[in-house]
């Protein structure tokens, strides 16, 4: 078994539940090069061969939405020291940008998204997995704001896809998967001690690496 290069902390939970937030708090107080954020975002399937109107009918909170075998190929790379190109998705426009961001050859890998530990092979790969538990109506809050006020849609839309496909998968998908977590955090992605207390774990776990 080769050794790892890279850790990888995992944060999950519904969409909206405060995980970007957690993911890059932590990343910026931190203020480590040696740590860097990857959203499973980036890793949606590129529709861009099919119209538009096709594409805002996929369902995107599935699973099969994302590419999860160039994630788990490339954080596999990243842990065996090598360098990666990740996807850059466009959501207002459902399809991969043309560049691409590079990152390698760091110690911490933090990977937030929806799905992360409804997937056992990727969960597997995780050392550390933190499960966001956010109140669903603030969650519905937080992506009605995002989404009209960054992604330019409507809120019937924003409704409309929480209501048919949103909801539904959180059920399916990613409550079930909590059970997985290490840690379950609270009140979003704001809570100070439990911020506090993952800083902690990565300090130690940085300082273990040199």
């Amino acid at each position: 078994m080769n050794k790892k290069n890279a850790i990888i902390i995992g944060i999950s939970g519904a969409s909206g539940s405060g995980k970007s937030l957690l993911a890059n708090t932590i990343v910026n107080e931190l203020g480590s090069d040696q740590v860097v954020v990857i959203h499973e975002d980036s890793y949606y399937k590129d529709h861009s061969n099919i119209p538009f109107e096709e594409r805002a009918k996929v369902n995107y909170d599935h699973p099969d939405a994302f590419d999860h075998q160039l994630l788990l190929n490339h954080l596999q790379q990243l842990q065996e020291g090598k360098s990666i190109q990740i996807p850059l998705y466009n959501h207002a426009l459902h399809a991969r940008e043309k560049t691409t961001r590079p990152i390698g050859q760091h110690a911490i890998i933090v990977l937030e998204g929806i799905m992360l530990f409804a997937e056992p092979t990727l969960r597997d790969l995780m050392d550390i997995r933190i499960y966001m538990e956010t109140a669903l109506d603030i969650c519905l809050i937080r992506r009605l704001n995002r989404d009209i006020r960054e992604r330019g849609r409507s809120m019937e839309s924003v409704l409309k896809q929480y209501e048919e496909t949103v909801r539904p998968m959180y059920l399916q998908f990613i409550d079930p998967s909590k059970r997985y977590a290490d840690l379950i955090v609270p009140r979003g992605g704001g809570n100070r001690i439990a911020i506090d207390m993952i800083k902690a774990k990565m300090r130690e776990l940085l300082g273990n690496l040199k």
